[in-house]
């Protein structure tokens, strides 16, 4: 079986019952009500991007949605009641799913697509949290034969609408990770084999265009605003640079990805 199909998103969540939630549909990334959100949870829990619930709620059916997020390792919240409402305007019972733009995988499932991939190198994005910039992170690996990302659970993108659209369908098919902890998962990479590379601007790194990178890989990409945490950045083996012909403050992250990721597909396919 392909690799992508085995992440393929499955059958529709579960729809809330007439009585839980009102008649109005709700936007295809969204599951409102509480039964509807704990079968998803128990049945096909990485579908799940995050659950929120309203500030205040208690109950059993609110410990139990809570328990199941921990047991599955989905990230959850409890939010004031009218960002609820302006989400969803409907009887949402005081929560909602925020659906994944397909299902995820574990850090696992990405290093193996990624050592079997054309080019195999995973993306790992420490706080990327802008989902256009991921969308289009997963277009550009895909697209170069690359195999998987990886994103910490706590202050990542979410990966819905936004992710979806940029990437164009290409979230479905490759494995994505969310990871508990992403410098845990760095080391993981490092233990199976992998090297691991982060982006960085300052003088003592890499000069990307003269780097002759080992594979299977991991490229680490950090926040526009504050580069790798010091964390991540003691598990990257090198740092790679983006040289500059002219003077610029700073690059988006997509683009910087997608120039560095060229530069690894022109090395590890050289031209006849």
């Amino acid at each position: 079986m392909p690799a992508h199909d085995r992440f393929k998103r499955p059958p529709v969540a579960p729809r809330p019952h007439r009585s839980e939630v009102p008649a109005a549909p709700a936007p295809d990334d969204l599951l409102p009500g509480r039964k509807p959100v704990r079968e998803l949870l128990a049945a096909h829990p990485a579908t799940v991007d995050d659950v929120l619930l309203r500030q205040g709620l208690r109950g059993p059916d609110a410990d139990a949605i809570v328990a199941a997020c921990r047991e599955a390792g989905v990230r959850f919240k409890f939010v004031p009641a009218a960002d609820l409402d302006r989400l969803y305007p409907g009887n949402h019972q005081g929560v909602l799913a925020r659906l994944a733009a397909g299902e995820l995988a574990t850090v696992a499932d990405v290093l193996d697509a990624a050592r079997n991939a054309p080019l195999p190198v995973a993306l790992a994005l420490d706080r990327v949290q802008d989902p256009g910039n991921v969308g289009t992170l997963a277009r550009t690996l895909f697209a170069l034969g690359g195999g998987g990302i990886i994103l910490p659970r706590h202050e990542g993108a979410r990966l819905g609408p936004g992710a979806a659209k940029a990437a164009a369908g290409t979230l479905s098919r490759m494995p994505v990770a969310k990871a508990a902890n992403l410098s845990r998962a760095l080391d993981e990479a490092l233990d199976a084999g992998f090297a691991v590379v982060g982006a960085a601007g300052e003088e003592g790194a890499q000069n990307v265009f003269a780097a002759t990178p080992d594979f299977p890989l991991v490229l680490v990409l950090g926040n526009e605003e504050e580069g790798l945490r010091q964390g991540i950045r003691k598990r990257c083996q090198a740092l790679f640079r983006i040289p500059q012909a002219r003077p610029l403050d700073s690059m988006n992250v997509a683009q910087a990805g997608a120039i560095i990721l060229g530069r690894l597909a022109a090395v590890r396919f050289p031209a006849d």
